[in-house]
């Protein structure tokens, strides 16, 4: 680091005729006729970081800029005149950004994102087809609790019959005696990601769902409960609480497409009508 700093020293020594700082910044380095300013640097300096850290990180953000400016020197004494030529490929990316900016504008000002729940049963029921379910998925609660507090009958009881009454006696079980208690009764969630919570891997899952609305496990200090309110298999049809957000989602984006090409046809017609377009017969 010492030598890249007399390095520098030596290099503002030798160049400063030649280029010569016209402003009031405070110069860091410099490779061919490019400077990095003290000023600039402290721009992209981070927030809350010490002094003897920003000594470092400015040490290393100068070294890092130095390396880069001189591959790009190299690049600009080694590439053709034709290669280097980017004009049409800059012109190309600004229009691009320029459009997806002002398409973006006029999304957020104008695109009705208020999707009632018509238009999603409407949209689930057409395509339903379209929503086959990969996994098994359940709607569950599960227990996990220390082998001495386990009640195991009474939790069974409340499990295979999980009335208003017996969810609340679970809530009240589960908050004073386990260990861990989690609620996915009113959420669909993989039933994978539920059964490897217990100790043994429960085998032939879909059969073990169509069969049970229960299921209980232990090891030495724990037992280990799911309550199963609902599942569905895999190759079902999606229940549409499942695939709601995907559905919304999908309606989203087809009126997103929809007002674009909305958008570029007005603009068409209203360059048309103000002439601000012409086309020059080839013959």
């Amino acid at each position: 680091m010492k030598i890249l700093f007399i390095s520098i020293f030596f290099l503002f020594f030798f160049t400063e005729c030649q280029s010569p700082v016209k402003n009031d910044k405070t110069p860091l380095a410099q490779v061919g006729y490019n400077i990095l300013y003290k000023e600039d640097a402290q721009k992209v300096l981070p927030k809350y970081i010490t002094e003897s850290d920003s000594t470092l990180w400015m040490n290393d953000f100068i070294n890092r800029w130095i390396r880069k400016e001189l591959v790009v020197l190299a690049a600009e004494e080694n590439l053709s005149s034709e290669q280097k030529d980017v004009s049409e490929k800059l012109n190309d990316y600004r229009n691009s950004l320029l459009i997806y900016r002002y398409k973006n504008q006029l999304l957020s000002q104008n695109l009705d994102t208020l999707i009632t729940p018509e238009e999603i049963n409407d949209y689930y029921n057409n395509h339903k087809k379209d929503y086959i379910l990969t996994n098994n998925i359940i709607k569950s609660i599960f227990l996990k609790v220390p082998s001495e507090l386990a009640n195991i009958k009474q939790i069974k009881d409340m499990c295979k019959n999980l009335t208003t009454e017996n969810l609340a006696k679970l809530d009240e079980y589960g908050m004073q005696y386990t260990k861990l208690y989690d609620r996915f009764d009113d959420q669909w969630i993989n039933a994978s990601s539920v059964f490897k919570l217990f100790p043994n891997p429960i085998k032939k899952e879909s059969v073990f769902l169509e069969k049970n609305k229960y299921a209980e496990d232990s090891d030495t200090n724990y037992y280990y409960f799911i309550c199963i309110r609902d599942y569905r298999l895999s190759g079902d049809i999606a229940p549409m609480d499942f695939v709601n957000k995907e559905i919304i989602n999908v309606i989203l984006n087809k009126r997103k497409i929809e007002f674009f090409q909305n958008m570029e046809d007005n603009i068409f017609q209203e360059g048309s009508i103000s002439n601000k377009y012409k086309i020059f017969n080839k013959k």
